[in-house]
């Protein structure tokens, strides 16, 4: 009994020690084949890095890894000590090498989901209703119309009178952010009835608002200030020229007309 007691505990010894021997000359061979290929230190990211993340939080999502050189990018980094006061121009995904470009000056950062807006104009966000902006097929970079409907329409000739204008016919948006949307059910579900198998393909309509950030000049963002503290707004999605504009303002003897 204390025979095979021992030769149990001589074969588990053995095991152990064969496995140690095997992992220990597997990291040699590794070692050895990466030095056979000009090994290069890269810096490699670990965790998620969120676009917009400054170099001086980044050291702690970003390790030093030895590569081989043919599969390091040639604007791959080393380490930050160049890139002091940077922030990260996307998102960055764990197991990517850090490229100099993946880097930039934040005054030069765009932020995702937005557009770069022309120098000398305002930005104003509004919230919008789907219904009142296209049913929210809007996305950054396209231009909207923007209608004002006042109550009272302020003019001379009938001040009492409701009325709509074209206040400014072609701006640029420049971010849209909106809540996300619950997926939709799936038609291939066995437990929905046809009917809900018709609603689910149908195109899902929009819920909740969007928030709308418009670039524009001191004069439109005056009036699109006030159309939003007093007033009445609808945003259409405009091909219309620069200074397309109907030379009118809608009240209810034009509406016929």
């Amino acid at each position: 009994m204390k025979s095979r007691l021992i030769a149990g505990i001589a074969a588990v010894v053995l095991a152990l020690v064969g496995a140690v021997m095997v992992f220990s000359y597997a990291n040699r061979a590794e070692a050895r084949a990466v030095q056979s290929l000009d090994p290069v230190d890269v810096l490699v990211v670990q965790t998620s890095v969120p676009a917009g993340t400054p170099v001086a939080d980044l050291a702690a999502s970003v390790a030093t890894t030895q590569l081989p050189g043919a599969s390091v990018a040639d604007t791959a980094l080393a380490n930050l000590d160049s890139s002091a006061g940077m922030v990260t121009a996307v998102d960055l995904v764990p197991g990517e090498q850090l490229l100099t470009e993946r880097l930039v000056k934040p005054e030069d950062l765009v932020t995702p989901g937005s557009v770069e807006v022309p120098a000398g104009l305002h930005e104003v966000s509004i919230l919008v209703e789907p219904q009142r902006i296209a049913g929210g097929r809007v996305t950054a970079g396209d231009f909207v119309g923007v209608f004002v409907s006042m109550a009272d329409s302020g003019l001379e000739e009938a001040p009492e009178e409701a009325s709509t204008q074209l206040v400014s016919p072609r701006v640029l948006i420049s971010a849209v952010q909106r809540a996300p949307e619950p997926p939709a059910p799936t038609a291939e579900d066995p437990a929905m009835t046809e009917e809900e198998k018709a609603a689910a393909e149908a195109e899902a309509v929009p819920s909740g608002s969007l928030m709308v950030t418009l670039a524009l000049t001191p004069d439109q963002a005056t009036r699109l200030i006030y159309a939003s503290e007093y007033e009445s707004i609808w945003l259409s999605k405009a091909t219309a020229a620069e200074n397309d504009a109907p030379p009118f303002i809608v009240q209810d003897k034009e509406l016929y007309r």
